[in-house]
């Protein structure tokens, strides 16, 4: 059976070829204009631009990356953490040839998990699932592969929190598996399609494609590609207000007053900023339902700076039972003895703990810490924080297919409408990682320019 990918492919090239075919047919090399300056928008770009296409790239925020966010915590020392997207897959090989490509180095960026669980600290290696779940889980992922189209859409109907109940899940290891899985979602695992959920731990790599980061940054990978795109053309603080195809060309409108004409364009931005743009002709209403229907994570990333790294252990990551929820190392591979932890939290804890003032935030996570390393705050030097559920043109981290969605929005949001393509990390294979953002903003780039 083919994987989501390969489904996904399909489905684009299938959209593709019902499209009524374009009131004007190009005997040159297209002119493009490129919707948002986030990873997808910026890989459509740059892959348009080593064809020698003629690209501008709009982006309403003061600032390039989209969801990728590098924070400087201590310029001098040069610690960075990323408030935004986090991790490299092994098996993210796109991402990983862009980082060749623009000579960047890729750190190792995986942990070994600790637990915290009813106010007992279990160090990592000492605690796991029962042995008949984790025997039930092996037979479960060795199904995958075999599964029918039928039976992954009615998989895709169930939530993940159901499905794993159906098959045996229960006490302890179904209240850790929905504090683990959570946090790839973003919200509770009862919200979350069991089909999206199976096949992204069918299909991902042994730490589940938590395993690389880019040195000094994951916003590298952004300058580089802006570099090669040129800076002159990469205007930001111009958010589009109106994309109008009513004409022989594509006008896109500016608030600023800007209009730009192309052939294509390429709109490589979240729904719901997708949603604050006039369409003429208007979007189809099944694609305007589809924007609506979709949901995104809301994941708050609270960022710890102390003195000294009390955790003694550069791969250490931990999940808790409690209201700070998934701690990890920040700072890993980037020398002391300052560190930082990220607490990361989703959906009603990360939108609580959003509403809270530092000194609240400072007592939860000594708190939370308590059971494992004691009293920490006299350590903290001083806190950041991104919460995704408040951002202006996201209002979340990234997209998740609730149950029985996959396979009947993911079609329509990818199809293209008259002459705009779409890309972003929602309608990608797995949705919250950077390589599905690229792998949408090239194959955009690419059926523009076939």
């Amino acid at each position: 059976m083919p994987t989501r990918r390969e489904f996904l492919k399909t489905s684009a090239l299938m959209a593709a070829g019902s499209l009524i075919t374009p009131s004007f047919i190009l005997k040159s090399k297209p002119k493009v204009v490129v919707i948002g300056a986030g990873f997808a928008g910026l890989a459509a770009a740059s892959w348009l631009t080593r064809k020698g296409i003629h690209v501008t790239v709009l982006e309403a925020h003061n600032r390039y990356g989209g969801r990728v966010f590098s924070h400087k915590l201590n310029p001098e020392k040069q610690h960075i953490v990323e408030l935004g997207a986090e991790w490299i897959g092994a098996s993210h090989e796109r991402i990983i040839e862009l980082c060749q490509y623009y000579k960047l180095e890729l750190l190792d960026n995986r942990f070994d998990t600790h637990l915290i669980y009813e106010g007992k600290y279990y160090p990592k290696n000492t605690w796991n699932y029962s042995e008949n779940w984790q025997q039930t889980w092996e037979r479960l992922l060795e199904a995958y592969p075999h599964m029918s189209e039928d039976e992954k859409i009615r998989l895709d109907k169930m939530d993940w929190w159901r499905y794993l109940v159906n098959n045996g899940m229960d006490g302890r290891d179904l209240e850790i598996r929905e504090l683990l899985d959570s946090t790839d979602f973003g919200e509770s695992i009862r919200h979350v399609s069991a089909f999206a959920a199976l096949s992204e731990y069918a299909e991902s790599s042994e730490k589940n494609e938590m395993d690389f980061k880019i040195k000094g940054g994951n916003i590298r990978l952004a300058d580089a590609m802006i570099k090669e795109i040129g800076s002159e053309r990469v205007l930001l603080k111009e958010p589009v207000v109106k994309v109008d195809q009513t004409g022989n060309t594509v006008k896109v409108h500016t608030a600023s007053g800007l209009i730009l004409e192309a052939d294509k364009v390429i709109c490589a931005l979240p729904t719901l900023a997708i949603n604050k743009i006039e369409w003429r002709p208007a979007l189809p209403q099944d694609k305007s339902d589809a924007i609506n229907a979709l949901q995104y994570a809301r994941i708050n990333k609270h960022v710890l700076y102390y003195n000294h790294r009390f955790w003694n252990d550069e791969s250490f990551d931990m999940v808790t039972d409690g209201p700070a929820h998934y701690f990890y190392h920040a700072t890993k591979n980037q020398e002391g003895p300052e560190g930082a932890l990220i607490s990361y939290t989703i959906g009603d804890k990360a939108a609580f703990i959003a509403r809270q003032d530092d000194q609240f935030r400072s007592h939860m996570i000594d708190a939370a810490l308590q059971p494992a390393f004691g009293h920490t705050q006299d350590y903290l030097l001083h806190q950041a924080m991104y919460f995704w559920g408040d951002d202006k043109y996201s209002r979340g981290a990234y997209a998740i297919y609730r149950p029985g969605q996959w396979f009947t929005l993911m079609p329509i949001l990818r199809r293209p409408f008259e002459n705009v393509y779409f890309a972003g990390e929602h309608i990608a294979d797995w949705q919250g990682f950077m390589e599905g953002a690229i792998n949408t903003g090239e194959e955009a780039a690419e059926a523009i320019a076939s």
